[in-house]
């Protein structure tokens, strides 16, 4: 005869199941949505002002820019100097200028996709998510 301390110990082996539950989403906060793009947008700007500062730096260190300089200078004449064009405040002043623009475009589509999606759910009723506890 087993007792009641096998029995237990037996109970601890099993695995209970898994429970799942099954939800509908069915609405996104417009202005969640529009923060989170705005903070999206924000770490792209970022990104894209210091790769362009690196990819300008190993450009430079390489000496690159001098090299298509002289081979500019070669084929259309002494009048243009890219050197002057492709300076780093140049280079700098353009990215910070692509950087504001893909932040408010990202920002208006963040906001457009949230719109956008609440519209739709009253067609399609949503999506459906499951999740379970393992």
């Amino acid at each position: 005869m087993s007792s009641v301390a096998d029995k237990l110990a037996r109970k601890q082996t099993r695995r209970p199941p898994a429970k799942q539950v099954r939800l509908r989403l069915v609405y996104v906060d417009f202005w969640s949505a529009l923060k989170l793009s705005f903070l999206i947008a924000v770490c792209l700007a970022v990104v894209n002002i210091v790769a362009t500062f690196l990819v300008y730096t190993v450009l430079s260190s390489t000496g690159i820019f001098e090299n298509v300089n002289s081979l500019v200078k070669d084929v259309a004449g002494s009048g243009t100097d890219l050197l002057a064009i492709f300076s780093l405040g140049n280079v700098m002043g353009f990215a910070i200028v692509v950087s504001l623009i893909n932040l408010v475009v990202t920002t208006v589509l963040g906001a457009i996709v949230a719109v956008l999606y609440n519209l739709s759910v009253k067609i399609t009723g949503g999506i459906l998510v499951g999740f379970t506890n393992n």
